[in-house]
């Protein structure tokens, strides 16, 4: 894939969230809470791809999936398709799980 590609077709970037990570009534607060999220990072990292949020109700499933054009993509094309864009997939997923933790925390204060 070269760079000019990598800048034609963004990645997609679809994770999965544990209702878990909101209590111990997450289940009945994951989906709102899934649809609040995504509007919050509509701006985030926009110049990387695009965000999918969606409750994790299985976890065979993976919690962090990446494709693009539709096509899945493993980790370790991933981890290429980001070393294309001259960035680190380990610290992107890092900046992404530190933002999660973010919204957790609001979401969790504001429903107390």
């Amino acid at each position: 894939m070269s760079v000019s590609i990598v800048s034609e077709r963004q990645i997609a970037v679809l994770c999965r969230i544990e209702p878990g990570c909101l209590g111990p009534n997450g289940l009945d607060h994951i989906e709102a809470f899934c649809a609040l999220a995504q509007k919050a990072m509509q701006n985030f990292d926009v110049n990387v791809g695009t965000w999918v949020l969606t409750p994790r109700y299985n976890k065979s499933l993976e919690e962090m999936q990446y494709s693009v054009a539709n096509k899945l993509l493993s980790h370790e094309q991933a981890t290429r398709y980001f070393q294309l864009i001259g960035r680190d997939i380990e610290s992107f997923e890092e900046r992404f799980q530190d933002k999660l933790t973010a919204l957790i925390s609001l979401y969790l204060a504001r429903k107390s």
